[in-house]
């Protein structure tokens, strides 16, 4: 079913100030290569550079070297580039064969659950119509395609003109992820009325029915990293149940004394 002293403040201080300038220095370094790449306007993929600083991995500061390789304690060119391939060579952490791979060091469940598709077996065997995680994410920027983007992914192969039609299919999809984004911003609500509950006995209790909410709403994603949307459905079916559940609850709480 779908439902949607002085002396010591001297010492203070200049202790203090140790402590951030340690931690400054400690973010530099993180995305060293970014710095020197946004310092020269000559440096390839501009682009690919600005879609990294305004996406979740650049505010995270996911420096590039996680992904691409090479040593971010250097500004020296030859050094800092050492061991870096073009992602056309399939010994590339970002070749898009291994990209899952990469991806996967950080974001495990969706890589478990990617392992599990056709998708992943096309693309293993190197047959190009298998997708991999920047077909739909994009290549640095960590995109949450929107259902009507989804949809119009996934009509790129399943469409009438694609390479394997799936009639419905990418209507389908749209409808689950539609139904996804309900939940997620239920789940949200709850979240930010659970935070101004002042009783710590009845917060504890709705922290834990809100993690029972988070738990399908999580296998929810994994399935659709399987592309098996029965099981997105059915989870997402859950979630929502228990989403509006708590949401009831919320709703009806003993006003404050």
């Amino acid at each position: 079913m779908r439902r949607f002293p002085m002396p010591g403040l001297l010492i203070l201080g200049t202790l203090l100030g140790t402590f951030l300038f340690a931690g400054t220095v400690s973010a530099q370094q993180s995305s060293r290569c970014a710095d020197c790449h946004f310092a020269r306007p000559d440096a390839p993929a501009q682009e690919h550079l600005r879609q990294w600083d305004l996406g979740p991995h650049g505010r995270n500061i996911v420096g590039c070297q996680k992904c691409h390789g090479g040593n971010e304690t250097t500004t020296e060119s030859f050094l800092a580039h050492r061991g870096i391939v073009s992602p056309m060579n399939p010994d590339s952490p970002v070749n898009r064969v291994k990209l899952p791979t990469t991806c996967g060091g950080c974001h495990v469940g969706p890589f478990v659950a990617f392992q599990d598709s056709r998708h992943y077996q096309l693309l293993q065997t190197g047959d190009h119509r298998g997708p991999t995680c920047s077909t739909c994410h994009g290549e640095v920027d960590g995109n949450l395609l929107s259902p009507k983007g989804l949809e119009s992914r996934c009509n790129e192969c399943h469409g009438e003109k694609g390479t394997a039609p799936r009639s419905d299919r990418a209507k389908q999809v749209r409808q689950l992820y539609d139904g996804l984004k309900v939940v997620r911003e239920q789940v949200k609500l709850a979240e930010s009325f659970i935070k101004r509950v002042s009783d710590k006995p009845r917060k504890a209790e709705l922290m834990e029915e809100l993690d029972q909410a988070k738990v399908p709403l999580t296998r929810a994603v994994n399935a659709g990293h399987k592309f098996v949307y029965d099981d997105l459905q059915a989870s997402l079916a859950t979630a929502q149940q228990r989403a509006e559940a708590l949401l009831g609850k919320l709703a009806n709480q003993p006003p404050k004394r």
